[in-house]
């Protein structure tokens, strides 16, 4: 079957990198595009009349949120309080405890792959949080998972996350590592036990991935074989790395070197490597310590940083600068690792804290964003079939609508997009050559359902951190409402 999108604007792909066509069209025949240009003269079996509007390849979300967020309850909490929602030592020494049943674990993906669907991701690198689990994610709810994103037509990347160690808050406040080394062997053969279960399912929309949780949570034996797994079995890895102060010094600290140089070091670094957030590298405004030149380890490794801008941006930090790693030749890649997943969201404030920086536009465009959750993504994960337009490519595409009266006025279609536009805007998902989302609606799925259900969850969640707590304060000091909460109002009117 032969389907024809026409549009005001599609963003092509000419061999070498995007480009405009205006009043143009995308033809697709089952999983794969054939066709984009002005005129396609073939008879087509459904054309698709977008209007004014945006026909773009989909995003490359590299560390996509898998669950539902818990980043709502730490990003005002400040320094001290923050202490307060890391597992205590007393917790981690009685033994750590699943807070959610089977059952609930398996639904958080499905409501967090639906959220990506909604903003216009069409291949996703699911980030779960560890804080209110046992240790790490387990090979059932992972399955569960998998089977979400087959059932919608997401394209993703996924294997059950590992560590062998937890950072903890001893009574003094002071945070350190507390290690269970087993729990790490073990979480690594679930992996590669996912992988070999998993990579090439659903008609190749589930693929493998390994990912260790934070480096200062791994020995160096672990990251090791995964670097050796990663290879056997042909599949990227995701490690969280230079993106704090408490991470950052404690390598320092053990090794003697910051976290790049070290994972250089054990041979960790290479193409099929990915890191969030990479921020904190030597020179860097926030660091006390260390030397060297941890950009141009990353460019000569051909290692991918997955720049997560809103994320970095709402503690106060980020990469100094995009456009300084972009000029380095560091492949950059997008993420975004929180609530709401939305790429527009990411790339504004991106391009914003690169030119505050940077004191200059060039290399913190908007289009530079944009190239790093198409391309960037696509690269890291070695494919040319997808996050472009053209003929050979995964019909992977999504539909921005122009026509809403908050987008302004026009005059060129990625700088509106960017400046007004949001993943509210995506009126039209295509994965693979299946329709997954048009007009705000996901086939099967009540939206309303999962939203009364994803509360649930949240609030079971949040009930959990009493018992972690190494302060055990009551609910009202733990979580500090913006205002105060009030049964009524006593008023004084002079």
């Amino acid at each position: 079957m032969k389907t024809k999108l026409k549009g005001h604007y599609v963003i092509g792909f000419n061999g070498k990198d995007h480009v405009l066509l205006k009043d143009a069209e995308v033809v697709f025949e089952g999983s794969d595009i054939i066709y984009v240009g002005k005129e396609y003269e073939t008879p087509v079996d459904e054309t698709i009349e977008c209007g004014n509007a945006v026909i773009s390849p989909g995003f490359i979300d590299l560390n996509a949120l898998g669950d539902i967020d818990h980043d709502i309850l730490h990003i005002e909490a400040g320094e001290e309080r923050s202490k307060n929602l890391l597992w205590s030592e007393e917790y981690m020494k009685n033994g750590p405890e699943e807070v959610m049943t089977e059952e609930e674990e398996a639904f958080k993906s499905l409501y967090a792959y639906t959220q990506l669907i909604l903003n216009g991701v069409t291949t996703a690198m699911p980030i779960t949080s560890v804080f209110y689990k046992k240790w790490a994610e387990t090979y059932g709810e992972l399955a569960a998972a998998a089977q979400h994103a087959g059932n919608l037509g997401l394209r993703i990347y996924l294997g059950p996350s590992y560590q062998s160690g937890m950072r903890v808050v001893q009574p003094d406040g002071s945070i350190h590592v507390e290690w269970d080394e087993e729990q790490g062997k073990q979480g690594l053969k679930r992996a590669i036990e996912f992988v070999e279960q998993f990579d090439g399912a659903y008609d190749g929309l589930v693929k493998g991935m390994l990912a260790p949780e934070r480096i200062e949570c791994q020995t160096e034996e672990s990251l090791k074989q995964t670097k050796a797994f990663s290879e056997k079995l042909g599949v990227p890895i995701k490690l969280h790395a230079a993106q704090g102060s408490f991470e950052y010094h404690t390598m320092i600290e053990r090794h003697g070197m910051t976290p790049i140089q070290y994972l250089d070091s054990i041979g960790f670094l290479g193409p099929n490597t990915g890191i969030p957030h990479a921020n904190f590298i030597a020179g860097y405004s926030e660091t006390e310590a260390g030397q060297g030149d941890d950009i141009k380890i990353l460019n000569e490794t051909n290692t991918t940083v997955i720049h997560c801008p809103v994320i970095m941006g709402r503690r106060g930090s980020g990469l100094e600068s995009f456009a300084r790693y972009k000029r380095s030749e560091v492949n950059l890649a997008i993420g975004t690792d929180t609530f709401p997943p939305d790429i527009f969201q990411n790339i504004r404030a991106g391009s914003m804290i690169s030119r505050f920086h940077e004191k200059a536009v060039e290399d913190s465009s908007f289009a530079d964003f944009f190239r790093a959750a198409t391309l960037g993504g696509a690269n890291f994960l070695g494919r040319d079939d997808i996050g472009r337009l053209a003929p050979g490519a995964k019909a992977d595409m999504i539909v921005i609508d122009l026509d809403g009266y908050h987008m302004g006025v026009n005059d060129d279609p990625i700088r509106t997009m960017m400046m007004s536009g949001s993943g509210q805007d995506i009126k039209l998902s295509i994965i693979n050559g299946k329709i997954v989302m048009k007009d705000r609606v996901i086939p099967n799925i009540d939206l309303k359902e999962l939203q009364l259900k994803s509360q649930a969850y949240f609030e079971k969640m949040k009930n959990g951190y009493s018992k972690r707590d190494y302060q055990q304060l009551d609910k009202q000091d733990l979580f500090k409402t913006s205002f105060p909460l009030v049964d009524s109002l006593n008023m004084i009117f002079k």
